[in-house]
């Protein structure tokens, strides 16, 4: 199935469901100081989670779009965005484990026709120090699926991700972990902020058995792997817990929080561990194929960033963001910075926003009109960015070879930012891209020179008046 179509199937079977769909939030989340950007599809749901009452009522569901850079720098594998959609449902004290858990396999494998066997689940183990239990209700109704559908349903308890790594769970099919299987927005149960809701969660992966296992990932594959072999498509988390000064106390009510990786789902029904090769992303690499008359095959990893940097600097256009210094328009600012510089490795050395933001805005018409609508808005306001950057990056790439034989330590990669308007960031990509040794220290000696050269401007300023 097509990415749209699995989009469609799962709206509607939601429907079917008794939930109401509801609209996308967009990604400057509204009324939340605490983040950048909508990085998760239940962040727009938090104060109903909380016990708000839902103005559409006690089931919804949607498809969201997200971004989130702190996976920045894993863009250019097989599965890492920095933009993407989740699929998500949530019951807001109305069902819960029993009917969310056979709900989201009759979606995956009767809907979307992903194959059972496949399929391997992870469960919380449990947390005594915090009075929370092992999740032995969801491991339970697992089970049942399982053998209702001609699937072993043997199960290993590791906790730990090392552990797993070193032990094993000879291939079982449902897997307890501890902190991996908590989910709140502020990290495990232990680091949470007060006030902030979780609870256990129940993660789904699809296999891909012609992937090998990557030994530097640990010595034995698992569900939460990182070799590539396992890929997390799905995750009912059960929002039941608030942190509170001292531990934990119920939520007013019992929640499910569901969220699905469109891409990663329209992956797996295609039969590829490659997001990029489904249709929300291919489209954009054959244009860049055509443009750069080289292979996907041959440059994957500029590609893919490109693709997925462009797509996002595109929905943050069209939700309102401008390239800039600060906050948001830093971060669009860095995506289109990061697209241009992998386009000089595609031999894209003249301006191609134009001829590639008209093909995402086609992917996303249908379902996303605001796309296609500002379109030509979105154009411009990239593609001033791309002409200006471009002169910065000849003149910052040129200035930093210079480095080759001494080394960049913070104070020379401050001039190259300061006096070249080449961004910290890139500067430290394109000096590990090509050999030249960057000091450990690199951080605390940019931001020294950085503080000194605030404290010359106060001084200057008090000086003037």
């Amino acid at each position: 199935m097509k990415a749209d179509d699995i989009r469609r199937v799962y709206l509607e079977y939601m429907t079917e469901t008794g939930h109401v769909v509801i609209p996308r939030a967009p990604l400057i989340p509204h009324d939340d100081p605490s983040t950048l950007f909508t990085g998760s599809g239940m962040q727009p749901l938090v104060p109903y989670l909380l016990g708000a009452d839902h103005p559409a009522g006690t089931r919804v569901a949607d498809s969201q779009t997200c971004l989130r850079v702190q996976d920045i720098d894993e863009v250019g594998d097989n599965r890492h965005t920095t933009f993407f959609e989740m699929l998500g449902n949530w019951s807001l004290g109305d069902y819960f484990k029993q009917e969310q858990l056979p709900q989201v396999w009759t979606f995956l494998t009767e809907k979307v026709g992903l194959d059972p066997n496949r399929i391997y689940v992870s469960c919380f183990v449990g947390d005594p120090a915090h009075g929370i239990p092992k999740d032995t209700e969801s491991a339970e109704i697992w089970t049942r699926l399982f053998t209702e559908a001609g699937v072993s349903a043997d199960q290993a308890e590791v906790d730990t991700e090392e552990h797993a790594a070193e032990v094993g769970t000879n291939g079982a099919r449902i897997a307890f972990y501890g902190k991996k299987n908590w989910w709140c927005r502020g990290g495990d149960a232990e680091s949470m902020p007060v006030g902030e809701p979780g609870g256990p969660d129940s993660e789904l992966f699809y296999l891909y058995p012609e992937v090998e296992h990557d030994p530097a990932w640990g010595a034995n594959c698992h569900q939460n792997c990182d070799c590539g072999r396992f890929l997390e498509i799905g995750n009912s988390v059960f929002m039941e817990y608030q942190r509170t000064e001292t531990g934990f106390a119920p939520l007013p009510r019992k929640n499910v929080d569901y969220g699905g990786g469109l891409a990663r789902i329209a992956a797996a029904s295609i039969g590829t561990a490659d997001v990029f090769k489904i249709n929300l992303l291919w489209p954009i690499i054959e244009k860049l194929q055509d443009l750069s008359g080289k292979t996907y095959e041959d440059q994957t990893v500029a590609m893919r960033v490109i693709a997925d940097h462009l797509r996002g600097a595109t929905f943050l256009a069209v939700d309102g963001v401008r390239p800039s210094n600060k906050a948001q328009g830093y971060v669009m600012r860095r995506l289109i910075r990061r697209a241009i510089r992998y386009a000089f490795e595609l031999g894209l050395e003249e301006n191609f926003f134009p001829q590639i933001i008209p093909t995402i805005a086609g992917i996303y018409e249908a379902h996303y009109p605001e796309v296609r609508e500002h379109a030509a808005f979105v154009e411009a306001v990239l593609s001033k960015e791309e002409q200006s950057f471009r002169r910065t990056l000849r003149k910052g790439i040129k200035q930093l070879k210079g480095y080759r034989k001494t080394g960049v330590t913070g104070v020379e990669l401050f001039v190259l930012s300061d006096t070249f308007g080449f961004p910290v960031e890139l500067s430290t990509e394109e000096a590990q891209r090509a050999g030249i040794a960057v000091s450990e220290s690199w951080r605390e000696e940019f931001d020294a020179q950085m503080a000194a050269q605030r404290a010359r401007s106060q001084q200057a300023t008090k000086a003037a008046s």
